[in-house]
């Protein structure tokens, strides 16, 4: 027996191509609905708290994110999941430039 989920509109998140490469954001913002998940859910930050560290957004805003996020939270968070997957692949193929110089001290002073 399948549930039948009704979607939600969301006045005020938008999809857009040139921003966030198509990311769920904050109308009007740059602001990705994920970074809105990762505040509440991650750093268990209260929407207060969350209004406190990005004051140009309302709470109405930020209820709206979390519901959209909450709406598609298994396809939102494999794509959180899968990228930093990708970030930490690339950090363990490539030295930063720090390291690099670290190195050749330590290779100096040996």
């Amino acid at each position: 027996m399948s549930i039948a989920v009704k979607m939600i509109k969301h006045p005020y998140i938008t999809t857009d191509r040139k921003i966030r490469d198509g990311q769920p954001v904050i109308s009007g913002t740059s602001i990705r609905v994920l970074d809105i998940a990762v505040r509440y859910e991650i750093m268990g930050m209260s929407t207060e708290d969350i209004l406190v560290a990005l004051p140009h957004i309302n709470l109405p805003q930020i209820h709206d994110a979390l519901s959209y996020y909450y709406e598609r939270k298994k396809d939102m968070d494999k794509t959180w999941k899968d990228a930093i997957k990708n970030t930490a692949a690339l950090r363990n193929n490539r030295s930063s430039v720090l390291e690099k110089k670290i190195a050749k001290v330590k290779d100096i002073h040996g």
